[in-house]
């Protein structure tokens, strides 16, 4: 076994990495960039190497200072975790080229699945049943728009390099095909650093199930079962789950046999997974799964294989890449109960899921038997514009699957996070959906259902009430003043106190008192007073950070800002209606210039960021005054478009 390795990664599965090498006694050394110098997975290290600027191109992607990294520690081996450099075979042969082991597959493996349209004729070659396409070299419209035809509407253009549902888009018709190929493009080569496509047919009720295969140095190759990944949006995993619900035996045979048959093909080593696609619209039957893709790496959702099967991937991971064979015979992996993990975000939903950043104030997440919760983050970390922006993954077990969903509901609305919005509220409703709950899942299910499980709820006057005696309370906590103890005192009655508060664009003036019985009196604009006990103000519930309260009610989260009566406004407002940045970002394309008018709703420029496209629609109609510059970098709060009076 080895001494010590090094992790070319961050975050999550750093941390997760190390936790393992550490049980086993292998020492572990650290990267990072300027962004992440006090990041948990550095402190958790035994070592760690500064590798450059936040950019991932000036630090997580430069592997030439990864392998100094590891050949100045004394590492003996590069684990790449996912995403960044694990897929990439260049950096296969340059780590085995400094003398060191990549803990992973070989970049023949790598190469000869990295590109879809290659690895789907290899499979074919192999006899693994693959979705209907047009997987050639050619690449110019005219004939991509044709083999669509031939295909039949609906289609899905997809990247040809990659995953993560980057540079992949559904077309319904014909006259989409275009602007959604340009769009595809630019998503592929900024993600990729390839354009190439492939056109797919769309299968209508598509259910996305894959198999955690395994393979050594020695010719040996097994399965862990199957995953159920079929809760999307944007093409990217939010809810995955072991085993796949309504899985018969006939086709986990057939799939789990053609996930080996495609390990075996190719001579892989290490933790991989084969993607399928499945016809649902029939039930699941063993005639109606496709191959589309292999992982060569280890996948985000891989905690459910280990809470079904008992068995630490990256254990294995670590033992195969040494040389050891497989700890394990096929015959001897069982199931056992059910599993879920939910992928909590910093991101809005009720904004078509929009990233977003922020400082996480409070930070708290439950425990308790069949809970297990992988981060990377601590209370007072910053969630930054550079890197994926994932807070956690929230994973539960059950002896089956009513048990572990219960769980993984329970988890989810107790889960408190403030200082930056978060999807948890969306993933306990899509957690408690009916169809979901009842195993009648598929790709197209949030979708459908996004503005109901998307909705955002109002806070109640009590909580209201609770957030201005939170607020005033805290002030007079934090005062200077000997006297501040004595808040509610006078001689003949009770001081009323103002407190200013808001909530989105919702300004809130409220009168907070503190009775002779302790009690505390909230009256909110012109309505009735209400009464609340004074421990109301500082329980589990309240999480207090500069400026700010915040309410966790039934796994939402109500975020008050807390005026101060001192302040002016800096900024009395632009002369001219403007629209700003909701994030930092590149400016990607331009869609409108100085004179147009547009109208509401339409299209004017697309932001990326955090790996994604963002579209930058019309607030209201109007004449453009002036519009941001196509390849200018901006950052949260830059105006972007502003508008003639």
């Amino acid at each position: 076994m080895f001494a010590k390795i090094l992790i070319a990664n961050r975050g999550e599965i750093a941390c997760r990495i190390i936790r393992t090498a550490r049980r086993m006694g292998v020492g572990t050394v650290a990267v990072y960039s300027d962004a992440d110098a006090k990041a948990l997975h550095v402190a958790m290290a035994d070592e760690a190497v500064h590798i450059g600027a936040s950019p991932v191109g000036e630090s997580y992607l430069g592997g030439d200072r990864i392998i100094e990294a590891a050949r100045a520690t004394g590492a003996e081996a590069i684990h790449p975790g996912y995403g960044f450099l694990s897929e990439n075979p260049g950096f296969v042969d340059a780590v085995v080229a400094a003398g060191l082991v990549f803990i992973g597959p070989s970049a023949e493996s790598i190469r000869a699945m990295g590109l879809k349209d290659a690895a789907k004729r290899l499979m074919e070659k192999a006899g693994v049943p693959v979705v209907p396409g047009y997987h050639g070299e050619a690449q110019e419209i005219v004939i991509l728009a044709s083999k669509a035809r031939e295909i039949g509407y609906p289609v899905l253009i997809k990247a040809r390099a990659g995953g993560g549902g980057k540079g992949m888009r559904r077309v319904d018709s014909p006259e989409d095909f275009s602007d959604a190929l340009s769009g595809a493009r630019r998503e592929a080569k900024a993600a990729f650093g390839d354009d190439r496509v492939l056109v797919e047919k769309y299968v209508d009720k598509p259910r996305h199930i894959e198999v955690q295969v395994f393979g050594d140095n020695l010719g040996h190759a097994v399965h862990l079962f199957e995953r159920d990944c079929s809760a999307q949006r944007r093409h990217q995993k939010v809810i995955e789950e072991a085993p796949a619900p309504g899985m018969t035996p006939e086709l986990r045979k057939a799939m789990t046999d053609a996930a080996v048959k495609a390990a075996k093909a190719i001579g892989y080593s290490g933790a991989g997974t084969i993607e399928f696609i499945v016809d649902a619209s029939q039930g699941l039957k063993a005639d109606r799964f496709w191959f589309m893709e292999m992982n060569t790496r280890l996948q985000v959702e891989h905690p459910v294989t280990e809470m079904v099967t008992g068995i630490d991937l990256v254990e294995w991971q670590l033992r195969v890449a040494a040389g050891e064979p497989l700890p394990k015979k096929q015959s001897e992996i069982k199931l056992d109960g059910h599993a879920f993990e939910a992928r909590l975000y910093a991101e809005d939903p009720a904004k078509g899921f929009l990233p977003a950043i922020g400082t996480l104030h409070h930070l708290s997440f439950p425990e308790g038997a069949g809970i297990r919760i992988e981060t990377g983050v601590r209370q007072g970390d910053a969630i930054s514009p550079y890197y994926d922006p994932m807070i956690a993954k929230v994973v539960t077990h059950g002896q089956d699957r009513q048990e572990a969903l219960g769980r993984l509901v329970d988890a989810l609305l107790a889960t408190k996070v403030a200082g930056s919005i978060t999807n948890a509220r969306f993933l306990a409703a899509l957690a408690s959906d009916e169809d979901f709950a009842a195993g009648d899942v598929d790709t197209g299910l949030i979708g459908r259902k996004q503005e109901a499980l998307t909705v955002s709820a109002s806070p109640s006057r009590g909580t209201v009430a609770r957030a201005v005696a939170t607020a005033a309370a805290n002030r007079s906590l934090k005062s200077d003043d000997p006297w501040s103890g004595l808040a509610g005192y006078t001689h003949f009655h009770p001081i009323a106190r103002k407190v200013g508060l808001k909530h989105g664009e919702q300004a809130i003036d409220a009168r907070f008192t503190v009775r002779r019985d302790g009690r505390l009196e909230v009256a909110i604009s012109d309505a009735a007073p209400i009464v609340l006990r004074a421990e109301e103000a500082s329980d589990d519930a309240v999480a207090r950070w500069p400026g700010h309260v915040t309410l966790f009610e039934e796994g939402y989260s109500f975020d008050f800002s807390v005026s101060d009566p001192f302040a002016r406004a800096a900024d009395a407002g632009d002369s001219a209606s403007s629209m700003r940045a909701p994030m930092p970002g590149l400016v990607k394309v331009v869609r409108a210039a100085k004179g147009d008018m547009v109208r509401k709703g339409q299209p004017l420029l697309v932001l990326e960021a955090m790996k994604m496209e963002h579209s930058i629609a019309a607030s209201h109609d109007g004449v453009i005054d002036d519009i941001a510059v196509e390849g200018s970098q901006v950052t949260d709060g830059t105006v972007l478009v502003r508008f003639a009076e």
